[in-house]
């Protein structure tokens, strides 16, 4: 029964993997990774206080 040879489909699953780590893997960590957030690039030097007059 040529269903029951593993050396074909072994190899079909072994191609496959191979294309999907290589190929396919970067390309969707680069869409997974592609809207990260920034840190903020200068720092805030405004030390002014608010003034609340009810205070």
């Amino acid at each position: 029964m040529p269903q029951l040879d593993l050396l074909p489909w072994f190899s079909i699953l072994v191609m496959t993997w191979l294309v999907f780590l290589g190929y396919l893997l970067p390309k969707t960590m680069k869409l997974l990774s592609a809207h990260l957030p920034q840190p903020k690039q200068e720092k805030s030097t405004d030390n002014t206080f608010w003034y609340w007059p009810w205070l």
